[in-house]
């Protein structure tokens, strides 16, 4: 959207990137729908759409750092809302037929143009103070797990449960509105074992006899809900690092930041920012983390390399789709 240079295709992806990949892992509509007509699944999605426009105008309309903040956030709610309907009435408008790329890309665009740049910034700033007071204890307790495999399905689980905290979803909003969230009770309250894609003991086996290279942490160039942008990634890992440079006692001078080029809570791999592309080249595993990323747009992505695609399943339209539950798991390992 706002991008100094053009975009490329991310370079682990199978190629033809044209013909194998497409950033949709859930098919909105098939060749044969009728152009004309929104699809069960398009008006299905569209309403989910229209579910959160609540939660993000009053996010907005409590921005201290735009003027008039209420009434463009009432105006966002108009204009994003019209949009929608007007979706469902003619499923070509505002570049459509929609995915879930082109609906999160209208609600930002219309964001934007009202001069809102990051909404969730308050709670942002907020949740990772308080996760990086929580690192040590959550690296130490880590360390204290002798076993192999079963300190890698911790760390897993950490990551599922650090995956809940999503604003992005209508109900987790409110769950979080009302009472906050746990990190650790969300590591213990995960859905039981096995997950509706459950290829962790795979990856355990593997983890003991392998590892792994070249570590990346990429971040969104621009805010999107309250996913972490790449400055505010660099200033995390800055201040978790102590004078020696190391974070928990780890040499972390190969640990490389980079900024994805993304501006959304989903991503296309067909389109990422060229500096990142060139860093990520020869990199010998890809973690794709999130509901939007790993599960709602890069499922079935398929890579040259080692790849894993990890989430929590918080829309029930993914449940469904999935045959899972609601807050179920997805860990997809796949093998170059």
């Amino acid at each position: 959207m706002e991008s100094s240079s053009p975009s490329v295709p991310f370079p682990l992806l199978q190629a033809p990137v044209e013909s194998t990949y497409r950033a949709c892992t859930i098919p909105y509509r098939f060749p044969s729908d009728n152009s004309r007509k929104a699809t069960p699944v398009e008006i299905q999605w569209i309403d989910l759409f229209l579910n959160s426009v609540p939660s993000f105008k009053q996010r907005a309309e409590n921005d201290p750092t735009v003027p008039d903040a209420p009434a463009k956030a009432e105006k966002f709610a108009e204009r994003y809302t019209a949009m929608l309907e007007e979706m469902k009435k003619n499923p070509k408008s505002h570049g459509g037929p929609p995915d879930c790329i082109l609906l999160c890309r209208l609600r930002e665009l219309v964001l934007r143009e009202l001069g809102f740049r990051d909404i969730f910034k308050k709670v942002k700033d907020e949740e990772n103070a308080k996760a990086m007071s929580l690192f040590e204890g959550v690296v130490q307790r880590n360390d204290e797990i002798k076993d192999d495999g079963k300190r890698v399905e911790n760390l897993i689980r950490g990551i599922l449960a650090g995956n809940i905290f999503d604003l992005g979803s209508a109900q987790l909003a409110e769950v979080f509105a009302k009472d906050g969230m746990s990190f650790l009770a969300s590591c213990q309250n995960l859905v039981s074992r096995p997950w509706v894609i459950d290829d962790l003991d795979a990856f355990k086996s593997k983890w003991t006899k392998k590892s792994w290279e070249k570590v990346i942490l990429a971040a969104n160039d621009m805010p999107s809900i309250n996913d972490v942008t790449y400055p505010e990634l660099v200033e995390i890992i800055n201040k978790l690092k102590d004078a020696d440079g190391k974070i928990s006692g780890v040499d972390a001078s190969n640990l490389i930041v980079a900024n994805s080029g993304n501006d959304l809570p989903v991503i296309d791999l067909s389109s990422v920012a060229p500096e990142f592309a060139f860093m990520a080249n020869d990199a010998d595993l890809v973690v794709l983390e999130g509901m939007g990323r790993a599960i709602e747009t890069n499922l079935y992505a398929q890579m040259k390399c080692d790849s894993i695609k990890i989430g929590m399943v918080k829309h029930p339209e993914v449940a469904q789709f999935l045959g899972g539950r609601l807050y179920d798991c997805v860990f997809k390992f796949n093998e170059a």
